[in-house]
């Protein structure tokens, strides 16, 4: 995709959502525009922590078929990142459970 056609499609993107700054009332108040924007970094944060799962757990297996002896080291590092790369999503869901109400 070129430059330009980005560019452009990020521009049309801005342009339509302008209309929903205009109303007056409740969506004023951007009540809907933080739910909107909740759910979409919830959906960031769990794709991303899917694909960080997949790559680590790849990582690791490849790991155990070159080196079958390191297996502790492994498994542990392994538990480790995968606890860590959980904890993007669920930091993510306390702050939406925080903002959102």
């Amino acid at each position: 995709m070129s430059k330009i056609s980005s560019i452009l499609m990020m521009a049309s993107v801005f342009f339509f959502a302008l209309p929903a700054f205009a109303q007056g009332g409740e969506a004023a108040s951007g009540g809907g525009l933080v739910v909107a924007a909740a759910c979409l970094a919830m959906a960031i944060a769990s794709g991303l922590c899917g694909l960080g799962q997949a790559r680590a757990t790849g990582s690791a297996a490849e790991a155990l078929a070159r080196n079958p002896a390191a297996r502790p080291g492994i498994q542990f590092a392994l538990i480790l990142g995968l606890a860590l790369i959980e904890s993007l999503a669920l930091y993510t869901l306390v702050i939406i459970f925080a903002k959102v109400k």
